[in-house]
């Protein structure tokens, strides 16, 4: 039966041993009551999360998928999932490190990041629900109207509603210069949205009462290229006065893809404007998007590194327990001639070896790059310009090396499993599928290097 445990232990020795961050957090007031004792408790709470709600429903989520009803345009998601969605946002934990302006818990950003690795590493098409609301959350936080920031931020902090980014169109992908999504001008100050974006996670679901959409568009008479790209939110709700989600928006999903992973998320190709056009309010100013973008693609692009280190731990604990339980052949100068537990052979410690030592590795990283965005956020002057350097020098490493390594070390443990690796029911052949577009989505692994 495949296993997960949160490596709550592994954690406590990166963030408090090696890195000592909560000695950070005392120079920084927002966090200067954030220690050691209270960290811990909040990761053992979400431990038990993630073990106890949400990976039980991972091989199942993954057997069944997502279902498009091509009618009404509604996806359904697998069973189980909706109800686990309701207990994470009653649990408070999509708030944990959103900012108390808009109903936040304000907890630093390393204790957000470990509880999305072990989310991930439980079930990471169920994370990617939550997941991209940070990234639209973070981009309304820093570019948003005060207008905007009130309707919008206090339902995504909750977790009632969720966000997505809408960049990707079948004919750009990293090349936006290129993309035809149209916006104009209303006279009451909206803009009507018209065009298709393809690859949008979770851009139609059930879980939550509303779904936000950041869409890239292009302005009339434009300049070419990026300078010409603005930014707009397309709720799939038109939100009421009273904040409530009101009256249906022209935006629909038309289709989902079928992927070599992740199945339990659904990846849609989003029609905006059949029946006229969608309601869409632009963010900051004019031509200006890009700015707006790279906000929620670097929140993101730190996400998927986490992917990395979650699915390669993940596997590695599986293909640990499995090497424990497992007798193939004698052990090597052993007296016994019974077959031998296969974690006896150098090979198969070698392997996990290599699996442990690199999960560590990402971990570090993921924790020192998280560091790096608060101490960049809560310092002043010539120390916040430094370390906000340092995050934006660590993010792409982030993405790029922990999703190759996280490649590699999924698929050794695919390895130590040997013909059972490649059967499904093993559940590292999922983390392998499901890890394989990690080091392609939020900019290739190649774009990140540039």
């Amino acid at each position: 039966m495949p296993v997960y445990n949160p490596p709550l232990r592994d954690m406590q020795f990166v963030m408090h041993e090696v890195l000592n961050v909560t000695n950070d957090f005392k120079d920084m007031p927002q966090h200067a009551d954030t220690d050691a004792d209270t960290i811990n408790a909040v990761l053992e709470e979400a431990g038990k999360f993630a073990k106890e709600v949400i990976f039980p429903l991972n091989i199942s989520g993954d057997t069944e998928g997502c279902t498009l009803n091509r009618e009404t345009h509604e996806v359904t998601t697998p069973k189980g999932f909706k109800e686990a969605y309701k207990t994470y946002v009653d649990g408070g934990w999509a708030a944990l490190s959103c900012d108390p302006a808009f109903g936040g818990q304000g907890l630093p950003m390393v204790v957000n990041q470990c509880l999305y690795e072990m989310m991930n590493s439980a079930n990471q098409a169920w994370t990617m629900y939550p997941g991209l609301t940070h990234g639209a959350y973070a981009s309304l936080h820093t570019h948003g109207t005060p207008e905007q920031q009130a309707t919008y931020l206090h339902k995504m902090t909750s977790g009632e509603w969720t966000g997505t980014m809408c960049l990707t169109e079948p004919h750009c992908g990293t090349d936006l210069g290129l993309m035809r999504t149209k916006a104009e001008p209303q006279a009451d100050g909206t803009y009507k949205i018209t065009g298709n974006k393809i690859f949008i996670s979770a851009g139609e679901h059930d879980m939550a009462d509303n779904i936000i959409h950041l869409v890239l568009a292009r302005l009339p008479e434009a300049p070419a290229g990026t300078r010409g790209i603005s930014l707009f939110i397309v709720p799939k709700f038109l939100p009421n006065d009273d904040g409530t989600p009101g009256e249906r928006n022209d935006v629909k999903c038309v289709s989902i893809e079928h992927k070599m992973g992740i199945h339990a998320s659904p990846t849609c190709v989003m029609s905006y404007g059949d029946d006229g056009g969608a309601v869409g309010y632009l963010v900051g100013e004019e031509n200006q998007g890009m700015r707006a973008m790279f906000t929620m693609m670097n929140s993101a692009r730190s996400a998927v590194g986490i992917q990395g280190a979650a699915l390669g731990d993940a596997a590695y604990q599986k293909a640990l327990a499995y090497s424990q339980e497992r007798r193939q052949g004698r052990e090597i100068g052993g007296d016994s001639k019974e077959p031998a537990f296969i974690i006896s052979h150098p090979d198969v410690r070698r392997m996990l070896l290599f699996m442990r030592s690199h999960v560590e590795a990402m971990r570090a990283l993921i924790v020192y790059n998280a560091a790096a965005l608060d101490l960049s956020r809560a310092l002043d002057g010539d120390e916040a310009t430094a370390w906000g350097e340092i995050a934006e020098l660590l993010t792409p490493v982030t993405k790029a090396w922990c999703t190759d390594v996280g490649m590699e070390v999924t698929s050794t443990a695919v390895q130590v499993f040997g013909g059972m690796g490649y059967i499904e029911e093993s559940g590292v052949a999922q983390h392998y599928r499901d890890m394989r577009i990690a080091p392609i989505y939020e900019g290739t692994n190649g774009i990140q290097a540039m």
